[in-house]
């Protein structure tokens, strides 16, 4: 009977997607300059490769800060919590789209940064307390949709929308997306109570806990496998003739990430080993067609929406099973999550420039290949900590409410 409602209780839409709006902010800030340097470089008198480290700087502040605000705020009532990182993404854009030099830029963008890195720390966690043990993938699943959409869609409006009115005003534009969202939490968003002290776990005991390390090995080499490619998608794709077709390309590749978020949504509450496994095989089965069929622009196409279904639920798969393993160190987990996941964003650079200088675009997937039979040899030996198998909602210790 217990089960029954459970599996029958409605998601606080409202809620989750409020939080999944959070995600959306942070993608959008992240990644806004990225189409927008010349414009920036322009604007601040720097070379496109300086305007470039507005990305960098941002990176940097979610690396460092994600674990010490964490474990800094851990007692703080989580509606203040999610409250000030929106808040912290209103004032540090504000200063950017303000800002008069490229010092103060750079410095702006390191703060977003790091109110970025303890929202992702903080929404996995906020999302499953919303809801039952048994919907909290479910629920999880729809607060992280904000990424897909971010990448597949914002990404390029905000781009076409900064080319049109102007960098600085675009930056602006997320401020006020930001105002937007500070009144949907306060009407909307449940608050929770912070952890006692006497409830709080050191990070060092939280990363020994059985099963931590090996879904943190799993989250870089898959990260590290996906940004290989994803950040030189497109000298990669230009092998095929699709040098002008990227923007469609990153299309397929969103809008096949929507659907996997659908289907992980369907899946992680009963079958999360299976998924993550499932999720790790096709991937490496189709770096290889990507491998072996790099100058066919329909290989191409087909594989290119293949590898975003794969992706699109990655982070609801590994947060969930982070969090279910820590238990009670769900938030510290996370923030290790955050550390883990931005070093694969900056190694997935690295390591892909690399390849790309002196092996050419065409050796990029067999390196993702090698990373993804790697992480799914991990995942497949933590199969009594980190990925079990069976539901969810009985196999592991779940946070309370």
């Amino acid at each position: 009977m217990t089960t029954t409602t459970e599996t029958t209780e409605k998601l606080p839409l409202a809620a989750l997607l409020a939080l999944a709006m959070t995600g959306f902010i942070c993608i959008m800030t992240e990644t806004l300059p990225a189409g927008l340097l010349p414009e920036i470089s322009t604007g601040l008198d720097v070379s496109p490769a300086l305007a470039g480290q507005t990305i960098t700087a941002y990176a940097i502040g979610s690396l460092i800060a994600a674990i010490p605000l964490t474990v800094a705020t851990q007692g703080w009532r989580r509606r203040r919590v999610l409250l000030a990182t929106i808040l912290g993404f209103l004032f540090f854009n504000s200063l950017t789209a303000l800002s008069p030099n490229y010092t103060l830029t750079l410095f702006a963008r390191f703060a977003a940064g790091a109110a970025a890195g303890l929202a992702w720390s903080l929404l996995a966690g906020y999302a499953r307390r919303m809801v039952s043990p048994a919907q909290q993938g479910r629920a999880m699943a729809v607060a992280m949709i904000g990424t897909p959409i971010a990448l597949s869609l914002g990404v390029p409006l905000g781009t076409w929308l900064g080319n049109l009115m102007g960098w600085r005003l675009a930056f602006g534009l997320m401020s006020g997306l930001t105002l937007l969202l500070i009144v949907w939490v306060l009407v909307k968003v449940p608050d929770y109570p912070g952890q006692a002290k006497g409830q709080r776990l050191p990070i060092r005991h939280v990363f020994c806990m059985p099963g931590i390390r090996p879904i943190l090995a799993v989250v870089f080499a898959w990260m590290l496998a996906h940004n290989i490619l994803y950040t030189y998608i497109a000298p990669f794709v230009a092998q095929a003739g699709l040098a002008d077709r990227v923007d469609l390309i990153l299309l397929v590749f969103g809008s096949a990430s929507l659907i996997g978020i659908w289907v992980t949504g369907r899946m992680v509450d009963q079958s999360l080993r299976h998924a993550v496994l499932a999720s790790l095989a096709v991937f490496a089965l189709v770096s290889v067609f990507m491998g072996l069929g790099s100058h066919s622009a329909a290989i191409q196409f087909a594989s290119i929406f293949v590898w975003g279904l794969t992706f699109g639920g990655a982070a609801t798969l590994l947060q969930t099973a982070l969090a279910d393993t820590a238990g009670v160190g769900a938030d510290a987990a996370l923030s290790m999550n955050v550390v883990t996941w931005n070093g694969a964003i900056a190694g997935g650079g690295i390591a892909g420039g690399i390849l790309l200088d002196t092996q050419g675009a065409g050796s990029l997937p067999w390196a993702v290949l090698m990373l993804l039979l790697l992480a799914l040899a991990v995942a497949s030996l933590a199969h009594r900590h980190g990925f079990p198998g069976g539901a969810r909602s009985t196999s592991f210790p779940v946070v309370g409410h």
